[in-house]
């Protein structure tokens, strides 16, 4: 949970005042006003004509690629935006000539011809259009994800080999391993001019958006591919005059779909291999625009502007549906097969696109620039734009998705699904990775380890994997091998035992405890699986106090059967052993200690090492009690580098005033300072809790109180004390009831109180004064497990109460007449 506070959605001149005066940054904004359903934002017209700049010298190149007519590749892109734009289910994905059909689009055109190849684009448009009615398209989803980059990442090699050849000044061959074998020949004859107009071009694309100083910030605003390829237009033009340039034909010749020939079974498996590609391109570009989109509407607004407006999740079977429509009409007017690409995808969210507008109007411009700009256009080379896509290509072979698969033991089908297709074609590398992956999963279904060690007489029998037929032979060879009525502890690491294997283990068990073996059942934790069900879910978790871990209490406890099969971690009945009455808390912390080695640190390991190698980086100062019920990582639902914590009794924050050399009291205000001016923390909370030992001390205070050194630190909170006492300054209280008791009412001011000192801080002010800094109270009702936000007013210390909202699960912002902003569940309305 992130302890930000979101704005208030009312619009109110005062409510507008008080977030100005406060010099705080809104978190959360409120929706957009409503716009005519016919205008256009400026942000999707600044967007449309980004991605219009990217699209048009890429979809010349795709067609350069494919050995298609150049007409073809605006045709695609003109119909991707417009059709795919209107009708589709990712609003800010940009639909155009699929790259991931390059090759397979290349190789139908030499088989069958162009017009033949425009057919079954509309084949595997009408496809698509059924698949995406028939609500597949999740389903599409579900292949491997080693499968889907790997696929993609071999049609980018591909891509790459081919269109450097054409750099080179030459032509491309028939399959992806021709070209690599004729690359040495073809760098040899090749001539400069070409070569170099290339290089220029990839030079470009990968420096352009890493230009320094301001003139690079300014330069980086227009589109790496528009500015390779207009420089290196630029240079031809004036250096090389006789290079192969754009040739774009009459519209007037442009030639349309005819009524395939050839096989039907080669024709049915091409138009099963374009729209299989086509729809895995679209969709992974669809996942990828929402996780940009969300990305962007998190972030927290720049120079004070409101963040966009958060777009709807994609619906991929209309998405799917949207494509096929757009490939079939683009299939019809003679153009390229459509997806959705994410290049030009990722540079629309990018540039702030807000709608499909966006994708539209970039449809539009391409239709224009496709009838009014053919003079300009053919003054391209060809090798520009080969080059752009050459890189292209290269980027599709992802280094981030090579490590994810590498992590997850997934690279062997990576690979083989690469190799497939660089070297058999896009249908066969599919299934060759669909067999590979397949028998993956058999050898780790089958795979199982099982060793037996002893000490001190006693027996440990790990079995790792799952526990099926396949793995029985071993089992019973390992198991008959221990003396008879001997004392075990049998591990099974694995969630799953089939019938076969759960008799051989009952089996066993049965006979070693008829001749007074003690055998216990454990899972990979240690947590006998032996214990109630309650017990084995709750009482070893993390969160849970000392006190209640029974599980390292018991030295040994004989169990009556074996657990059942198809799970290892259904509970069983046991004779529990009492546990030690006397344990101090030493052992308490060692157990503890132990614990976290064996079941935790394996798994937050690379996580700690990344940031023990980065250092840390936390976004938010969390000041709160030294309390021992109030476990601040729990609460927050964060984790290492998160949170930058500082914990005291009663969550006091001395204002810098009172501080001296002798009071002992610069501690909690070095911190501030290192957090705010070194670390540059996003925000600050200040978190109390009910029932504060701090608070009741001030309540119950006498005059005649010893002056030790809790009660000096206590002073703090006096300003606390006090303001609950004023006439002059609202009560804080929780939205919707009066606080409990005193204790309570202390509590919320205290939260109150101590941002005001918080604010006094030289640091704190100068940050909140320049907008990077957000300052937030909350409270933690102990008993209840339930936490409540400060309002944004009383927060910056302008608001005129002092209201500590409820949050609830799924929370989200509604405004209420009395300004009072709350969290509530979403759909509900809460009044204070």
């Amino acid at each position: 949970m992130s302890a930000c506070v979101p704005a208030r959605n009312d619009q109110s001149p005062r409510s507008r005042r008080t977030s100005s005066a406060s010099g705080l940054k809104r978190p959360h904004s409120p929706p957009p006003p409503r716009r005519g359903r016919n205008r256009v934002s400026g942000a999707d017209l600044s967007a449309s004509i980004t991605v219009f700049l990217i699209a048009v010298p890429m979809s010349l190149g795709l067609a350069v690629a494919m050995d298609a007519p150049l007409a073809a590749g605006l045709v695609s892109a003109a119909i991707g935006g417009i059709v795919a734009g209107l009708l589709g289910g990712t609003p800010l994905q940009v639909s155009g000539p699929s790259a991931g059909l390059t090759v397979v689009t290349a190789e139908l055109i030499q088989v069958y011809g162009w017009r033949t190849t425009c057919a079954i684009t509309i084949g595997a448009g009408l496809l698509q259009i059924l698949l995406g009615s028939l609500k597949a398209a999740r389903s599409a989803l579900a292949v491997s994800p080693a499968i889907v980059h790997g696929t993609l990442a071999g049609i980018g090699v591909a891509i790459a080999l081919a269109q450097m050849h054409i750099v080179l000044g030459g032509a491309p061959q028939s399959s992806a391993l021709d070209n690599a074998l004729s690359l040495p020949a073809h760098l040899a004859e090749s001539e400069p001019a070409a070569p170099l107009v290339g290089a220029l071009t990839i030079v470009l694309l990968i420096v352009w958006p890493r230009l320094p100083g301001r003139i690079g910030a300014s330069l980086s605003r227009i589109p790496a591919a528009l500015a390779a390829v207009v420089v290196a237009t630029a240079v031809a033009a004036a250096a090389t005059p006789g290079i192969a340039r754009v040739d774009l034909p009459s519209w007037r010749s442009h030639a349309l779909p005819e009524m395939p020939q050839g096989p039907v079974a080669a024709l049915a498996a091409a138009v099963f291999t374009v729209m299989l590609v086509a729809s895995l391109e679209s969709l992974l570009a669809a996942v990828s625009v929402d996780k940009l989109a969300a990305d962007r509407s998190n972030a927290a607004p720049k120079n004070g502007s409101p963040p966009p407006a958060p777009v709807k999740r994609s619906d991929l079977d209309r998405e799917l549906r949207a494509q096929g429509v757009a490939n079939t009409l683009s299939g019809l007017a003679g153009g390229l097969a459509v997806s959705g690409g994410a290049v030009r995808s990722s540079a629309n969210v990018r540039a702030g696109a807000e709608s499909r507008a966006s994708t539209v109007l970039h449809g539009v411009w391409v239709l224009l620039a496709a009838m009014l700009l053919v003079t300009a256009l053919e003054w391209i080379p060809l090798a520009a734009l080969a080059a752009l896509v050459m890189v292209v290509g290269i980027q599709m072979v992802s280094f981030a998705h090579i490590r994810k698969v590498h992590r997850h033991r997934e690279f062997l089908v990576y690979g083989a699904t690469i190799s497939g297709v660089i070297l058999a074609g896009v249908l066969e590398g599919v299934a060759i990775g669909i067999i590979v992956a397949v028998a993956v999963a058999l050898h780790r279904l089958a795979r199982t380890r099982i060793t037996v060690t002893e000490q001190d007489g006693r027996y440990h029998v790990v079995a790792r994997g799952q526990l099926t037929f396949l793995a029985v032979p071993r089992l019973s060879r390992l198991l008959g091998r221990l003396p008879h009525g001997v004392d075990a502890v049998v591990e099974l690491d694995g969630f799953f035992m089939d019938h076969a294997a759960y008799e051989t283990i009952q089996d066993w068990y049965a006979a070693q405890t008829a001749m007074g073996g003690r055998i216990e059942f454990t899972g990979r934790s240690g947590g006998r699986i032996a214990e109630p069900a309650s017990a084995a879910h709750s009482c070893c978790r993390p969160w849970t106090p000392w006190r209640n871990h029974h599980c390292h209490d018991r030295s040994s406890a004989p169990t009556t059967a074996p657990p059942a099969p198809h799970t290892v971690s259904k509970s069983w009945p046991t004779d529990p052993t009492p546990s030690s009455p006397h344990r101090t808390g030493a052992h308490r912390l060692l157990n503890g200690l132990s614990s976290f080695q064996r079941t935790t640190a394996p798994l937050v390991r690379e996580e700690l090492a990344r940031l023990a190698a980065e250092g840390q980086r936390p976004s938010q100062l969390f000041l709160t009690c030294a309390d021992s019920r109030l476990v601040t990582s729990m609460i927050t639902a964060s984790g290492p580098g998160d949170l930058f914590t500082v914990r005291n009794v009663g969550n006091l924050v001395p204002p810098p005033d009172t501080g001296s050399e002798t009071s002992n009291d610069d501690s909690v205000a070095a911190a501030i300072e290192y957090a705010v001016d070194v670390l540059e923390v996003e925000s600050i909370t200040v978190c109390g809790h009910s029932g504060c030992g701090a608070m009741q001390a001030l309540l119950g205070a006498a005059p005649e109180t010893p002056r030790t050194p809790l009660w000096r630190w206590l002073r703090h909170g006096l300003p606390s004390l006090e303001r609950m006492r004023s006439r002059h300054h609202s009560w804080a209280r929780i939205a919707g009831r009066l606080p409990a008791d005193a204790v309570e009412q202390l509590c919320l001011t205290n939260v109150v109180q101590q941002l005001e000192h918080l604010r006094a801080h030289e640091s704190v002010a100068r940050r909140v004064a320049a907008g990077t800094l957000q300052l937030h109270g909350m409270y933690f009702h102990v008993g209840e497990a339930q936490a409540y936000l400060l309002t944004e007013g009383a927060s910056s210390g302008t608001g005129p109460d002092e209201v500590f909202a409820r949050v609830a699960p799924g929370a989200e912002w509604s405004a209420e007449p009395d300004s009072e902003a709350l969290l509530t569940a979403p759909g509900t309305t809460v009044g204070a």
